[in-house]
């Protein structure tokens, strides 16, 4: 299983993103998708998350600003981000909990998946 991320770039204080990712690989299911981010220095920390079900959890920094959610058919979680401030500046990780199959066994696990990070700069 892998996950990909895109969609992070430079914008200006006050602008928007939209960052995607999209899980690939023997999927038998995904359970809960989520967005962390990280900083230089620091521990990374939650942004959000949802559930396979549209159940959501945000930071308390995030609420009201940031907004994820998934499809489902298309194994793709996104977050858009809006009203960007400074403090918003950081790597995003991506993350899933999927069920697998494991194919040469015949039955399925379920595991932890990080996507690659994608950079966030927000500018004053």
């Amino acid at each position: 299983v892998q996950l990909q991320a895109s969609g992070g770039g430079r914008v200006q204080a006050g602008g928007s993103l939209r960052l995607s990712c999209v899980a690939s690989g023997s999927i038998f299911s995904i359970n809960d998708m989520g967005w962390y981010r990280q900083t230089p220095g620091k521990q990374r920390e939650l942004v959000a998350t949802i559930s396979s079900g549209g159940t959501t959890i945000y930071a308390g920094s995030v609420k009201g600003r940031f907004t994820i959610s998934r499809d489902n058919a298309k194994n793709t979680v996104y977050l858009q981000l809006n009203s960007l401030e400074r403090e918003d500046t950081a790597t995003y990780f991506c993350t899933a909990n999927v069920r697998y199959h494991m194919i040469s066994a015949g039955f399925t696990r379920t595991g932890d998946f990080w996507g690659q990070g994608t950079q966030v700069t927000v500018s004053s």
